[in-house]
């Protein structure tokens, strides 16, 4: 029991961090580059940080749910035409 039961923390501690980047990734990838443009965004930058914090996990946390709660907002408004700044 107690080794499955470790498996499974060890599992959780690993995919979390890696869940968030992959949709942080996808997400980012999918957004056309006048979206980017029009929020004053990089894409490029973002995608290659998301990239670099899936290699370094507590790093991955931070970027992707920075990109998350803060980035893919603005850019999910400007892609519907709010332009809030």
């Amino acid at each position: 029991m107690n080794g499955l039961l470790s498996t499974v923390l060890v599992l959780v501690l690993v995919a979390t961090p890696l869940t968030l980047s992959v949709l942080a990734l996808l997400d980012a990838a999918r957004r056309p580059g006048w979206v980017w443009a029009l929020a004053g965004r990089t894409q490029v930058l973002w995608i290659a940080a998301i990239l670099f914090g899936t290699i370094a996990l507590p790093l991955g946390i931070v970027i992707s749910t920075v990109y998350l709660l803060r980035i893919r907002p603005r850019l999910a408004a400007t892609e519907t035409g709010r332009f809030d700044r």
